[in-house]
Parts: structure tokens; C-alpha cells; sequence
């Protein structure tokens, strides 16, 4: 088997921080289980923003300051951080939702072993996850790809819901326990 644990933006800042929620906060110990009954590669997102972010256009349409690179926010959770120390990680800092670097180091994984499996797991089901979920679907159609509901959170409980759906109909996996 080579499937590869996708862990997207367990941040400060998502959790706990500027942007957290009380269902971000829920999750940590469903994350924290994956990752530490997680066998092969570990593949780890985090938000990154430079001090301009708010002359961005991600900064005009939501002008919160958060995830900027080196801050304690930027830092994953703690709990995170210690379920990942000792493995086999590859960290991805990405200056938007999406990350085309990450999708491509799946696909060159994938050339060089064939992935039985990439599984999401983290935050913001409804812009981070489903959008990294999209841009590796294109990458790797054939592979399957899933994405645990019980281990992501949304900005809210119904954008979280509405995400899942639309991954659903694209054809990712939705693993519901």
C-alpha cells in the first residue's frame, strides 16, 4: 500500500487564532488520531502570508491579517506538531487555497510508486480542503482520493456540509466515519 496523509493548514491561526473556530478546535484530536494510525508519507499544508497581505486580493476580500509566515498563527497546533515529530513529512507553504506544488509532489510520488490513496484531512473544508481536493483530483484522476468530514471543519457547520456535497459530486470520497 502507498497511500499519503494530506494534513491542510492545522494553523494557530485556523484553530485557535484570528480565523478559529469552536469546530476547528473539535477536530484536532480526529487529526491528531489520523496522522499518528497514518503508516506511509505525510504530506503537511500550511497558510502562508508575507506582510502585504492585505494590498492582496485575498487580503481585500477577507481583510483579516492571519497565517503570516513566522508568526506564532502560521505555526501548526500543537498537538499536530507533536503527532507528526518523527515522521515522514513534506511540508508545503502555500500563499493561497490551493496548491499546485503539493498536487504535483503527489503526481511525482505517484510515477515513481503507485499510490493506492491521498486522504485530506484539516481546514477550511469549504475554501482550503475542497479547493486542494480539486486541483489534485486534476492531477491524479485515477486515484483515489478521500477526505475524512469527521477530521475537517468549515468557516460553519453548513459550509463545511455544502463542500463535502460538492466534493462528492466530483468524485472524491467522503468518509463519514
Amino acid at each position: 500500500m502507498n497511500d499519503i496523509l494530506v494534513v491542510i493548514d492545522m494553523q494557530n491561526d485556523f484553530i485557535t487564532g484570528s480565523l478559529g473556530t469552536a469546530e476547528g478546535q473539535a477536530i484536532i484530536s480526529q487529526v491528531v488520531d489520523r496522522i499518528r494510525h497514518h503508516q506511509g508519507k505525510i504530506f503537511v499544508t500550511r497558510d502562508t502570508h508575507e506582510d502585504d497581505y492585505l494590498t492582496r486580493q485575498e487580503g481585500h476580500h477577507l481583510p483579516v491579517v492571519h497565517c503570516t509566515r513566522g508568526s506564532k498563527g502560521w505555526q501548526l497546533v500543537p498537538e499536530v506538531t507533536q503527532a507528526l515529530a518523527g515522521r515522514e513529512v513534506t511540508f508545503f507553504d502555500k500563499p493561497t487555497f490551493g496548491s499546485p506544488d503539493l498536487a504535483q509532489a503527489l503526481k511525482e510520488a505517484d510515477q515513481e510508486r503507485r499510490l493506492t490513496s491521498v486522504t485530506l484531512v484539516g481546514v477550511c473544508t469549504d475554501i482550503c480542503v475542497i479547493s486542494n481536493a480539486l486541483v489534485i483530483k486534476a492531477f491524479l484522476p485515477e486515484v483515489p482520493l478521500y477526505v475524512d468530514a469527521k477530521a475537517c471543519a468549515g468557516v460553519s457547520p453548513e459550509s463545511h456540509r455544502r463542500a463535502l456535497e460538492a466534493m462528492a459530486v466530483c468524485q472524491v470520497n467522503i468518509l463519514h466515519a
